[in-house]
């Protein structure tokens, strides 16, 4: 987390109480991903708030996989999990962890609860469970199972490990109140049965704990000090304090819940997620208009924009929705101040200057970028035939067009002022060239009769240049809450989130773009390489974000 002159959250609040009356000497938290999926920009917002809180106050922090549920997880996921922490700036601390790692310990726990009287087998089966649970208005009803002895249950727990049972057939379930007004309190499940492989422990176990009954303990066997959880776990907390309070664990820690991330015009839902790659909406987990941590990465996000967009969301427990052009301003205003400038035709149009010398090249120099010049300058070729953008031509307009008209002046950007003197068209009707004379003497002056130009527009050498294709990326869905009140998410997918234009040129030192550089291309927006369709021999470039927030300009 940043150190700057903002007020201290309500969880560094306690951390700092906490350290100051000595109830720790350090801090430890964690950071507990189930492998299901890729994460989100929601659990970007978590891993800046474990691993900040951990690196602010010296302590440690944490990766550990909730692996529990076998039939969703995959190695595949737990591979992506961990390149995106890293790649967000952070470094766990000691080895991985794994919710697995402990199945043996919380196995033994679990039979110290039988024994205890504190935990029973059930024969119900889910929908029978749901039924005796109760409701938000009325009690529960006990499992009449519940009576059974302890011999009983640790004969039928022994053959459930044992694999004697069908998926489904009997749980393992805590003996708390089914009185309780709080549900999950009403002799929650511990274990359930689950004949499937386990990506860490294979056929081992056919048996597998809750989520609910892993977490503190997996926290209390890492000596977490501050669990640190989003709002929909506060009501869980009086389960985890149970289980604390009931098993012989090495440490007590406790959990606090803040406000999940929840940004409009998008969805987190990680089933919901996974349907736009299963059913190829999108290009797969990373595609750059997922809000995948991934997808971010693809599209050309940068770790800081993302980190300094979590911290400007705030750490509160009041839920609510944050302004998707809260994340887009922060990177803006990363990209704009370490991205090297550059110029690049999107729909080109050739312009010959008839009054230059069809042998002469011109080195024109620019700077990389207009506010640093430690970052140096920039060459590009000049010529007779150049490259401008269809937009930038007309043969008539208005007064408020800036830029190239039949018998008007524009300059080009870096170089010299031309002139428009004719238009060629094809058989149709469209234009194909622009036929135009430099004015001399214009390379950092204003033409000598006094006639300045009415704009400035960006080009490129129509013999030295980079073929490229450019991506121009838009938010996924056009409904602010696409998800929300029932609505099926997949009516609000935006038909113009992606248009793919080919034969773009840029300008030459382009040819040297990598991975890792983001560009502004001028008047166009930032741009990145994309990782999976660029090549050395045909660039792709995706827009990473427009130069202006054009979503408020229409909804205004």
């Amino acid at each position: 987390m940043s150190e700057n002159n903002r007020p201290l959250n309500f969880i560094e609040r306690i951390i700092e109480d906490d350290l100051a009356t000595g109830k720790y000497t350090s801090i430890h938290t964690r950071f507990p991903p189930e492998p299901n999926g890729y994460l989100h920009i929601g659990h970007a917002k978590s891993i800046w708030l474990n691993f900040g809180l951990a690196q602010k106050y010296g302590g440690k922090c944490n990766l550990r996989f909730d692996d529990t549920n076998p039939v969703k997880e995959d190695e595949e996921y737990v591979e992506s999990i961990q390149k995106d922490v890293q790649w967000l700036g952070y470094q766990w601390d000691g080895e991985i962890h794994y919710a697995s790692d402990y199945f043996d310990q919380l196995y033994d726990w679990a039979i110290y609860l039988i024994k205890q009287g504190k935990a029973f087998v059930c024969d119900l089966n889910a929908e029978q469970m749901r039924e005796y649970r109760g409701t938000l208005t009325e009690p529960g009803k006990e499992s009449p199972f519940r009576t059974r002895s302890v011999e009983e249950n640790m004969e039928l727990f022994e053959k459930m490990r044992a694999g004697e049972f069908p998926d489904g057939t009997r749980t393992l379930r805590a003996k708390i109140d089914m009185a309780s007004s709080n549900i999950n309190m009403r002799d929650p499940v511990l274990y359930r049965i689950k004949h499937a492989n386990h990506h860490q422990t294979g056929d081992k176990w056919c048996i597998y704990p809750s989520y609910d009954y892993t977490h503190g303990q997996s926290d209390a066997i890492e000596y977490i000090t501050h669990s640190i959880c989003t709002l929909e776990f506060e009501a869980h907390r009086p389960l985890y304090d149970w289980c604390i309070q009931n098993l012989p664990v090495p440490a007590e820690p406790h959990q606090y819940e803040f406000s999940r991330l929840n940004v409009n015009y998008t969805i987190t839902s990680k089933r919901k997620l996974k349907q736009l790659v299963d059913e190829n909406h999108v290009d797969g987990w990373n595609d750059p208009r997922m809000p995948t941590i991934s997808g971010m990465r693809r599209r050309g996000y940068t770790p800081k924009a993302i980190r300094d967009f979590c911290e400007m969301a705030g750490v509160t427990k009041v839920e609510g929705v944050v302004d998707v052009s809260m994340l887009e301003y922060a990177i803006r205003e990363d990209l704009n101040a370490i991205s090297p400038r550059a110029m690049c035709v999107l729909h080109p149009l050739k312009v010959t200057l008839t009054n230059y010398p069809e042998d002469r090249t011109e080195i024109m120099t620019a700077p990389v970028h207009p506010q640093d010049e430690a970052m140096g300058t920039r060459e590009m070729p000049f010529c007779r035939e150049i490259l401008i953008d269809q937009d930038d031509f007309r043969e008539e307009a208005n007064k408020q067009y800036k830029r190239l008209v039949l018998g008007k002046r524009v300059r080009l950007r870096n170089s010299y002022v031309i002139e428009a003197e004719e238009a060629i068209k094809d058989a149709d009707g469209n234009i194909i060239e622009v036929r135009a004379r430099v004015l001399e003497e214009t390379l950092g002056n204003n033409p000598a009769d006094g006639v300045k130009p009415k704009g400035v527009i960006h080009w490129v050498s129509a013999r030295d240049n980079v073929d490229c294709e450019v991506r121009l990326y838009d938010r996924l869905f056009n409904d602010p809450a696409p998800d929300a009140g029932g609505k099926n998410f997949l009516d609000s997918l935006n038909p113009g989130s992606l248009e793919i234009l080919s034969g773009c040129k840029g300008e030459i030192g382009l040819a040297q773009a990598t991975l890792d550089d983001r560009y502004q291309f001028e008047r166009e927006g930032y741009f990145v390489l994309d990782s999976r369709y660029s090549t050395p021999e045909k660039p792709v470039f995706n827009r990473v974000i427009g130069l202006k927030d054009t979503w408020e300009k229409a909804a205004s």
